[in-house]
């Protein structure tokens, strides 16, 4: 019964990456024709520095979402610890966990600076664009984030589903 749920579950996810991934498409679409929009107004330079924060905030939410996802794994096997664990497995966890904390600061760093860069992009797109185009631009930045968010979380939840159900069949007689 328990093994029909976590496969009924794990179904529902992969719909739900599905329609993510579609929804991701659209965007990707709407990035294109918003990219033709700003190479036919801007200066060279000034469609440059879109092109390169437009590539830089996929990046730059991967990497923080990915050191996220690998900070948590190791907390919480940093939180199965008991007196029973090898010392150095301790060790190694720790220095692990040191060092994806550092790594996240430093994109966190590296998230402060896209985001004054993209208040410059959109001060460049301002003179440009009418209120309605500055709007676009806008929802498809927010957009196209919280999608890389979206689908980064669902593939967590499908790998650690598919970890628990492998577990749990190879346990059964």
């Amino acid at each position: 019964e328990l093994i029909s749920c976590l496969r009924s579950k794990l179904q529902a996810l992969w719909e739900e990456r599905e329609l993510v991934l579609s929804e991701g498409r659209e965007c990707s679409r709407r990035g294109e024709e918003l990219e033709a929009t700003v190479r036919a107004v801007c200066k060279a330079n000034e469609f440059e520095r879109y092109l390169m924060f437009i590539g830089d905030l996929e990046k730059v939410v991967s990497l923080l979402l990915c050191l996220s996802s690998r900070l948590a794994r190791v907390q919480n096997a940093l939180s199965r610890v008991d007196g029973s664990t090898d010392a150095e497995e301790k060790q190694s966890l720790h220095e692990r966990h040191r060092l994806l904390c550092r790594q996240r600061d430093d994109a966190r760093d590296l998230k402060e600076n896209l985001d004054r860069r993209e208040r410059v992009v959109s001060g460049i797109l301002a003179k440009y664009l009418t209120e309605q185009q500055l709007q676009d631009y806008r929802r498809f930045v927010q957009l196209k984030t919280s999608l890389l968010i979206e689908q980064k979380d669902l593939e967590e939840q499908i790998r650690l589903l598919e970890e628990q159900l492998e577990n749990l069949e190879q346990s059964l007689p």
